[in-house]
């Protein structure tokens, strides 16, 4: 039997409020969030194997998971979810308890493991993998077997060459990488979010993707803090049984949603 590529759609950082039409940055971000979603479901790439969604998905606010919840329970594709910065990592457990929902761990589809990791740190806009983090990504994939894999979690773990982003990233970055590199060339991409804007690097022969906001975009090699003009955004991925890797940002040219 000829294995197909795995097809995964990415989306990161919609920060949501409790409030349905609250913003951020200048745009509404739940009317932001089911217009990069329809994009995406109106493309090619859908119906994806699984979502992705790298952190963020509330501004510090809980009750935002009820409308991600509404969003994203409809797709009848598991959701694969990781807390960022702005996350409550209990009340995300809470609210996304259910199918087709999966917070961290991994999951083995089509050739491929996809590793979650969490990288927040509470009361804190830069991010660390906690011991046992670190551990869960060595078991992962020492048993990964002949799976290709793809790890993910929400803080850069390489530097943006962004100046005021640069100093929020993963903190041990250098202790991650020390678990990948053993598992060289099985690891095949790292993907992460938090960064709001489009990157795509190579470390050692591991891809390396970062992916745009649903929201409001940050300004790629600013020194301080400044808004991009892009729109949102969105990754498709399509991992091939050989463990090649094709990805595309979409933009959402053309939207105006401002609050």
């Amino acid at each position: 039997m000829i294995m197909t590529a795995l097809g995964l759609i990415q989306f990161t950082d919609p920060h949501l409020f409790g409030g349905a039409g609250d913003s951020l940055r200048g745009i509404a971000t739940l009317p932001s969030l089911k217009a990069t979603l329809a994009h995406a479901q109106s493309g090619q790439a859908w119906p994806p194997d699984a979502v992705l969604v790298t952190g963020d998905i509330v501004q510090h606010d809980p009750a935002g998971y009820r409308h991600f919840r509404a969003v994203f329970a409809p797709l009848c594709v598991p959701v694969l979810c990781l807390p960022g910065n702005h996350d409550d990592p209990a009340a995300m457990r809470r609210e996304l308890a259910a199918e087709p929902f999966i917070l961290g761990g991994h999951v083995d589809m089509k050739g491929w493991r996809i590793v979650l990791l969490n990288s927040h740190v509470a009361d804190a806009a830069h991010g660390t993998l906690a011991a046992s983090e670190l551990e869960r990504l060595t078991g992962a994939l020492a048993t990964a077997g002949e799976l290709h894999c793809l790890v993910c979690l929400h803080h850069h773990p390489v530097p943006m060459g962004c100046r005021w982003l640069d100093t929020v990233p993963l903190t041990n970055a250098a202790e991650f990488w020390e678990r990948i590199e053993p598992h060289h060339p099985q690891v095949r991409a790292v993907l992460w979010g938090h960064v709001h804007q489009a990157y795509d690097g190579e470390r050692q022969g591991v891809r390396l993707m970062a992916t745009p906001s649903t929201g409001a975009q940050f300004l790629p090699g600013a020194d301080s803090f400044a808004i991009d003009a892009r729109p949102p955004g969105y990754r498709t991925l399509e991992l091939g049984a050989d463990g090649t890797v094709r990805t595309q940002v979409v933009w959402l040219e053309g939207f105006t949603a401002a609050a």
